[in-house]
């Protein structure tokens, strides 16, 4: 058949032009091909000659990028021409199909229409990207010709009588709409920007965001299509194979989407429910009504995009049955009947009885479904990660406002709060996510209905009533299936609490041998988890059963009842095909219903919990107030004044403190003393306003400059509302309890204040930091653990007093800074920093101490008892006024007379010296040690650029070895039935599916892909990994053609996945590793609540949760990102399967599409963010379009037989879709893989060896009854590569005696003790016990059989009673007497319950020396023959710790008791001194023998600690 652009029929009207050239139909069309024309060749040089070599050498950074306005409508606009285009060119195909001749002039016009519209966009993208408006004009006469040139042939459309009824007419009709508009658009933005022909342009810049170059994250900013498709994140995922993705990488968060942001925007949503709802403003209702008002909008906009992706769904069945339909009828289209202009118009019915017509409609419909439905999950996800980010810093803003009481009386636990974060706001995002399918799911379903009922009649509804019938069952399942799930988590955080907890006392566990009792009780806990688990797993097999029988049986039952009703009736393909498809898609939201009703449950109940966190007590609204004028004379020269106040920890408790009133004198030091437990902690707290005040009045005098600023701010200058209420300024404040941040030493004394080299110095030599610094790893640089755990008791101590003496405050509040601390650095630090630092410079210091020896040093003294002062005044006023108190003081701090305090500040010189040397002698040993691993670091460098090439292979191989230990841990017979139960499984569907094609014949069923999502990510890999391949196996079977596809398929897919893994796997831990921080600043702020309050800290604070917010976010954002480029990706490689196996069919058969659409399923929510389950969002569509034209064409031409290929077809799709999510779960599988050989490595670790030489029988039972320790020649270090921490030790202890071991820190005091336990290595020397070397005893012999109180008082959350006698041993009687012995018998007698009164977590609900008063009882419960106290009495006052002292030379007189001592005067009394320094004895001997020698050190230490 000849080709012509106007045809060469004989007495073709085409060529006829006797009623002028503008009738004539051809050259109306010849002439709409000028402006398309004109466009291509006038921007053809411009997009490939300049921006195709500008881009090949200079790269267009988004700094640059404008968006015009009128931009997404645009590119909108754009999109629908194209569609219509492609009509166009359908319809001029259709129309002239009948023709003799074929008419290029219907058809070619609208191909050059097609080319020129994309060109159009390409062009306006570069015009926008380069910031190149000018270029401008060649689209406004684009647009202009083209909707001139459009104009005339509808016109003349109209003048020949064509009409609504012809769909050549409509589409022209819609063209010129669209060229129109998209003129308007293009005169609107010359016209805002005053582009092309104005003069003076208006200068717009690009978004912020844009300006900014660390913002990567360009979704919101991009195109359209490159939104749909993530095209911009190419570059990411070719980056991230090269080098690790890290923060730096993935940039900053765009401005909208920033934590702060959002708060804001929540936080004005709450303020106007609390206008609203004055009475109750924390409730639930409101907490919704917030949240729906600040995140409502994009919901809303997802939700609809939804319902619009759901109803496009059902284009799919529709499609499917008309084209079976027609190819059922061998596709005869009805001959056209109207002929005007010398062709052939066709109506749109016509149009849509060709099959060819109907799969390019079906491919649209489902690229566009599966479009929009990716912009309803994107809208969703980002919402749900916005509003996650809002409500942490909403949660943060509270925690700063929190009264300390509500976390220490147990009310709201810091655990409880780490939950509220780090669980329910991820299901308030979760909840988000799913939340349009709330909407979603009526209308699909009411939708399904009416199509079934059209196409089957009333057995439809019979179908659809087995369906709802089921749901309640199905709900019911899903409702057990929640609750199980409930328990285990529930479960699950009672085991990790009490793991936690076991973790955080593990050393005290082992020396007192209690391992197994925790252990026990945490394996008792596993057990009830484990119940519930497979309560979980059955309930899950049963859902798995439920969700593949319910379809099937509706689809049964319809079937039958329909073929009863209407008798002998025909089961047509097209029929059977769309019920099968509508079946699968109404069986879809009832699938999702328990998932949406599990979330929304979860959702309601984090509200709930969230309404009673932010209803919680907060700190005293009421500022404290400055003196008046009247008084000003009166307080001028004292900082705080507090006057007739009573203060309590809750509103409704009775009063801690009661009939306060103080003075503390303005630039003097002020101490206050007292014993433990009369309330010197909380008079600290209640001055900085952390305690309830029920009356008084605590004034903070205004008249001090402040040393930050350097303004006056005196009385005179304030306004009188000033005057009368005003905040008090920063407070350097350490807490009795040392609080550390987790970083470095450096950042943890500056605490965000400005560097100062020369103050900083000064403040580690005042607090003697040098030589630990010179010892840590990396110096001051090196980080510091959570809760400095890889520090010292007392390097912590004196980390936290150096940050309050670092600080430019006027007042300095220190609570009990020497506790952790031996007297030379107790010295060291009261004269060089408190004495020379702070008092020097005029600075208001309160020091809470029970260092009796330095009140001569204060300026004022406050003494407390039981709440209340006791005395305030100078030392003199106390002598004189309370004679027996002074002389109570004077007996504790052992002084004799002023020549005694002359030589101990000479001997405190001399120590100062040996102490400098020893410092230089560190300093050398730690710059040699520095040059060393310089050097091996310059060794090492040259291999470098080798390693850095094995770094990048190993990161892009699997872990296999990894998940062979995790699949043989599973066991011999489970490993085994798994594999062949999913390999029976797959089988059984082959055979089904394979027995299906042949038994129908002409029918083959559709293919339903419906499976459950929540499974582990084994069994899912599994699952996919065997579909595949059956699939692969089927597909070659029916066409082994398909096998030479299949190596170029597998190579490309190789290299996408490769890629993808290795983005996926360091994006996923940078999400795990961004959300670690997150919650460890809430946990460090918790814990940190009164010192960051007290320096005032809390907007710096603040500003580091939103960072931390921001970082998890954008990593959050990147992984979903991620996910979708490799949907997109798989997509488009896999589209060319159904094509190439359909070109292929066996003789015997033909091809019957039954593609697509029911594939069709919402996404569940998977752990982290990960978004919905993996697809291809697009394979689905070119697959159908491909396969359904190449079934046509093969089912028409070649007149074969149904059967096994439309089998293969089906299994292409299974491919597409279970392809992709094999690659998703592999990386998923490789990301979990890496706990498997985290776990795998602990697994590994050397434990402690618990078997000993002797047997039972060879241990006495009553064993050491005497108490006699021989230690000979003994070495130890904590690790085999570590130096030894003892060297050479040697000591004999006879039975009875009372041993005291002195020293500086670090001299191995402590390693000492441990020794006796077997705690540390001993690779040399022995210690023998009442006859018996402890190496050959059991650990748990040993341990059982000795005492030890830690310096670090350790209490587990449960009673006094389990806190005390863990084992169950003793009687009341015995607890009480040891209570009495511990000076506690009183304080537990007052509380209610007695011995089961609760302690909470911590122990946080007593101060630091009750705790570790309890600690000193649970020693005396044992009565061991062997006592051992490691710096037992720190946090205790001299007076309690002197009763203490006495009891135990009394109650443990015949028992060995070994003190490690910071007072040298608590062991005077000893019988024997040792006196330790680097490892070694350096003194041993009676007290007297060595105070008696000149050149003693003991006898130094003695005389420093006077």
């Amino acid at each position: 058949m000849s080709l012509a652009f106007c045809g060469d029929e004989n007495n073709s009207a085409a060529y006829n032009v006797d009623k002028g050239v503008l009738n004539n139909g051809c050259f109306v069309d010849a002439l709409n091909v000028v402006p398309h024309v004109f466009l291509l060749f006038i921007t053809f040089p411009i997009l490939f000659i300049g921006w195709g070599s500008q881009s090949s050498k200079v790269h267009i950074h988004h700094s640059t990028w404008l968006h015009f306005p009128g931009h997404n409508l645009r590119w909108i606009l754009t999109f629908i021409l194209l569609f219509v285009l492609v009509c166009e060119i359908a319809e001029g195909i259709v129309s002239d199909g009948v023709s003799e001749s074929r008419h290029l002039h219907l058809y070619m016009p609208a191909g050059m229409a097609f080319l020129a519209a994309i060109t159009s966009v390409v062009y306006y993208h570069n015009i926008e990207t380069s910031n190149f408006p000018k270029l401008l004009i060649a689209l406004l006469f684009y647009w202009t010709l083209a909707f001139i040139t459009k104009t005339i042939k509808f016109v003349k459309f109209c003048d020949n009588g064509v009409g609504f009824s012809q769909l050549r007419f409509c589409l022209t009709g819609l063209l010129v709409i669209l060229y129109g508009m998209l003129l308007a658009v293009e005169i609107n933005v010359i016209r805002v920007r005053r582009y092309v022909f104005f003069k003076t342009p208006k200068e717009v810049k690009p978004p912020e965001d844009l300006q900014d170059l660390g913002v990567r994250f360009l979704q919101p900013f991009v195109n359209l299509l490159s939104k749909g498709t993530y095209w911009w994140m190419n570059t990411f995922i070719k980056t991230a194979h090269k080098k690790p993705i890290d923060l730096k990488a993935i940039g900053k968060l765009p401005i909208a989407m920033r934590a702060l942001t959002n708060y804001i925007r929540l936080n004005e949503a709450f303020e106007a429910q609390k206008n609203k709802r004055s009475p109750y403003p924390q409730g639930s209702k409101s907490i919704w009504c917030a949240l729906c008002c600040a995140f409502g909008r994009p919901l809303v906009l997802s939700s609809t995009f939804r319902i619009l992706a759901d109803l496009l769904g059902f284009a799919g069945p529709l499609c499917i049955s008309g084209i079976v339909h027609h190819v059922g009828k061998g596709n005869n289209t009805i001959r056209p009947q109207i002929k005007i202009l010398g062709v052939f118009f066709i109506s749109s019915q016509e149009f849509l009885a060709n099959a060819y017509v109907l799969a390019v409609l079906l491919f649209f419909a489902l690229l566009l479904q599966r479009t929009i439905l990716q912009a309803s999950y994107y809208v969703a996800i980002e919402t749900g990660i916005n509003l996650r980010g809002a409500i942490q810093t909403k949660i943060y803003n509270k925690i700063m406002q929190l009264s300390t009481s509500n976390m220490s009386m147990g009310e709201m636990t810091a655990g409880q709060i780490c939950n509220l974060v780090a669980i329910d706001t991820n299901q308030l995002m979760w909840f988000f996510f799913l939340c349009p399918n709330l909407w979603a799911m009526p209308v699909q379903i009411i939708v399904g209905v009416l199509l079934l009922y059209y196409l089957l009649g009333i057995s439809a509804l019979i179908g659809a009533v087995v369906i709802i019938v089921l749901a309640p069952v199905q709900y019911f399942v899903a409702t057990k299936l929640s609750q199980a799930q409930r328990s285990t988590l529930e479960y699950s955080n009672e085991r990790l609490k009490k793991t936690n907890e076991m973790l955080r006392g593990i050393k005290l566990l082992k020396l007192y041998a209690w391992e197994h009792i925790f252990h026990s009780s945490v394996e008792e806990t596993r057990q009830k988890e484990m119940t519930s688990l497979k309560a979980f797993a059955l309930y899950t097999s049963v859902s798995i059963f439920m969700n593949a029988a319910i379809p099937i049986a509706a689809v049964l039952i319809t079937f039958v009842v329909h073929a009863h009703l209407t008798g002998n009736a025909d089961f047509s393909p097209s029929v059977a095909f769309a019920s099968l498809s509508l079946f699968h898609i109404l069986v879809t939201p009832l699938f999702l219903l328990s998932s949406v009703v599990r979330s929304t449950v979860k959702a309601l109940v984090s509200v709930q919990k969230l309404s009673e966190f932010l209803s919680s007590e907060e700190i005293g609204e009421e500022h404290d107030k400055c003196s008046e004028s009247r008084n000003a004379d009166n307080h001028s020269k004292y900082q705080v004044v507090i006057t007739n106040g009573f203060f309590t920890w809750t509103p409704e408790g009775s009063a801690a403190l009661s009939n306060i009133d103080i003075r503390i004198p303005q630039g003097q030091l002020t101490m206050i003393v007292g014993q433990v437990g009369c309330g010197k902690s909380s008079l600290l707290l209640a001055t900085l306003g952390e305690m309830q005040k029920t009356s008084g009045n605590v004034f903070w005098n205004s008249s001090i400059p402040d040393s930050e600023t350097g303004e006056d701010v005196s009385p005179e200058k304030e306004t009188a509302v000033d005057m009368e209420v005003r905040k008090r300024g920063s407070v350097a404040y350490a807490s009795q309890k040392p609080w550390l941040l987790n970083a470095t030493v450096e950042e943890n004394i500056t605490f965000e204040s400005p560097f100062n080299k020369q103050r900083y110095k000064a403040v580690i030599d005042a607090c003697s930091l040098q030589p630990d610094i010179d010892i840590l790893p990396h110096g001051d640089q090196t980080q510091i653990g959570e809760r400095g755990i890889n520090l010292s008791g007392g390097q912590r101590q004196r980390i936290s007093v150096a940050r309050a003496l670092y600080q430019q405050t006027n007042v300095v509040f220190l609570d009990d800074p020497f506790s952790a601390l031996d007297i030379h650095l107790s010295d060291h630090l009261m004269q060089e920093g408190i004495l020379k630092m702070l008092r020097e410079d005029k600075r208001t210091i309160i020091l809470v101490t029970h260092k009796l020896q330095y009140l001569p040093h204060a300026d004022w003294i406050i003494a407390m008892k039981d709440g209340t002062i006791q005395r305030e005044g100078t030392l003199k006023d106390i002598q004189k006024s309370e004679s027996e108190l002074f002389e109570h003081w004077k007996t504790l701090m052992n002084r004799q007379d002023q020549e005694l305090e002359k030589e101990t500040i000479i001997e405190r010189k001399t120590v100062l010296e040996r102490k400098n040397l020893r410092r230089t002698r560190y300093s050398r040993e730690a710059l040699l040690k520095d040059d060393e691993e310089d050097e091996e670091e310059i060794t090492e460098s040259d291999d470098d650029d080798d390693n850095l090439s094995s770094v990048l292979h190993q990161r892009a191989k699997m872990p296999w070895r990894a998940c062979g230990k995790y699949l043989s841990s599973a066991g011999i017979l489970l490993l085994p039935l798994l594999i062949l139960s999913q390999f029976l499984k797959h089988t059984v569907m082959v055979a089904i599916d394979y027995w299906l094609a042949k038994w129908t014949s002409d029918v083959i069923s559709a293919k339903s892909d419906l499976e459950q999502k929540n499974c582990s990510v084994c069994q899912c890999l599994s699952r996919s990994t065997l579909l595949c391949v059956s699939a692969l196996a089927v597909i070659s079977y029916v066409t082994p053609m398909f096998l030479i596809a299949l190596l170029p398929l597998a190579i490309i897919c190789y290299f996408i996945q490769k890629y993808f893994r290795v983005a996926s796997r360091d994006l996923q831990q940078l999400d795990d590793s961004t959300q670690l921080p997150l919650l460890c600043h809430f946990s460090e702020t918790m814990e940190g609540l009164t010192t960051i309050r007290a320096f005032r800290y809390e907007s710096r604070f603040r500003q580091k949760l939103l960072e931390y917010t921001d970082s998890n976010n954008i990593a959050s954002l990147f992984l979903t990102a991620a996910n979708r480029w490799l949907e997109v990706r798989m997509a488009t490689v896999l589209c060319y399967v159904g094509g190439f196996l359909t070109c292929f069919p066996r003789k015997d058969e033909i091809v019957i599409d039954l593609a697509g659409p029911s594939s069709e399923k919402s996404e569940p929510v998977l752990p982290g963010i990960q978004e919905q389950q993996p697809r291809a969002e697009y394979i689905g569509a070119c697959v159908v379009l491909i396969a359904a034209v190449t079934s046509i064409t093969n089912s028409l031409y070649n007149q074969l037989s149904s059967g096994l290929v439309g089998l293969g077809l089906t299994y292409a799709l299974m491919v597409s879709n279970y392809l992709n999510w094999m690659v998703r779960n592999l990386a998923d599988m490789e990301i979990q893989l890496g706990a498997v050989k985290r776990i795998n490595g602990l697994l590994k670790t050397e434990a402690e060896n618990y078997e000993g030489l002797l047997s039972p029988s060879q241990i006495p039972q009553n064993w050491p009854d005497r108490g006699e320790i021989q230690i000979q020649n003994l070495s130890v270090r904590y690790d085999s590569n570590l130096k030894p921490v003892l060297k050479h030790v040697s000591a004999h202890i006879s039975p009875g005696q009372k041993i005291g071991i002195c020293g500086r820190t670090g001299s191995g005091k402590s390693s000492f003790s441990l020794a006796f336990f077997r705690m540390v290595d001993t690779f040399e020397g022995r210690i023998i016990i009442d006859g018996i070397d402890i190496a050959k005893l059991p650990l748990q012999t040993l341990r059982s059989r000795l005492s030890i109180i830690l310096q670090d008082p350790i209490l587990f959350s449960g009673t006094i009673r389990f806190n005390l006698d863990p084992e169950k041993k003793c009687t009341d009687s015995m607890l009480w007497e040891a209570l009495e012995i511990a000076q506690l018998k009183h304080v537990v007698k007052a509380l209610p319950g007695g011995l089961d009164a609760i302690v909470t977590e911590g122990g946080e609900n007593f101060s630091q020396g009750q705790r570790q008063l309890f600690c000193l009882a649970r020693a005396f419960v044992r009565k061991t023959s062997i006592f051992i106290m490691d710096e037992a009495t720190a946090s205790i006052d001299m007076a309690t710790e002197n009763i203490l002292q006495k009891v135990v030379m009394t109650a443990f007189a015949d028992r060995t008791v070994v003190t490690i001592a910071h007072r040298v005067h608590t062991i005077l009394n000893a019988d024997l001194v040792i006196v330790m320094k680097r490892g070694v004895i350096l003194e041993y001997d009676k007290p007297e023998v060595l105070l008696e020698q000149e050149e003693s050190v003991f006898a130094s230490f003695v005389q420093a600690d006077k």
